[in-house]
């Protein structure tokens, strides 16, 4: 599983970039993103039975309707969720922050200087992939 890692500033376009770049790879296989959400929280919908089935304890609650399945974790590491993904055969897995990740990365806007710019377009990214790290367990 490839690990593309895209970095920024809020409101540097990280989002957008990664808008036009799943499609591209979505061409060459099975992608996913992970978000750090930072400070923000992600709130799960009060008073569902999948949320209330989270916060009496399970360790994974899962919610599906006919277009989606959406789930709760308790393990809220990078590593897990990565491990997850690859247990998953997933192809891509588009990382959106944790600046402070050993991964090669694709710097959108400005940043400090220590985190050196990897590739800027989405064309450059698609040609590069050799070029970014495999996950693997």
């Amino acid at each position: 599983m490839k690990i593309i890692q895209v970095v920024g500033s809020s409101g540097s376009g990280k989002t957008t970039f990664i808008r036009k770049l799943i499609p591209e790879l979505k061409k060459q296989g099975t992608v996913a993103v992970v978000k750090h959400l930072g400070e923000h929280t992600f709130t799960i919908e009060e008073g569902k039975d999948t949320t209330v089935f989270f916060e009496t304890g399970a360790d994974i609650s899962v919610g599906i309707d006919s277009h989606k399945a959406i789930a709760a974790l308790r393990k809220n590491t990078l590593e897990d969720v990565l491990s997850m993904l690859f247990n998953q055969g997933i192809d891509f897995a588009v990382i959106e922050g944790f600046k402070q990740r050993r991964y090669p990365k694709i710097v959108i806007g400005n940043i400090p200087a220590k985190m050196h710019p990897f590739q800027s377009t989405v064309n450059e990214v698609t040609r590069s992939l050799d070029l970014f790290e495999n996950f693997s367990l």
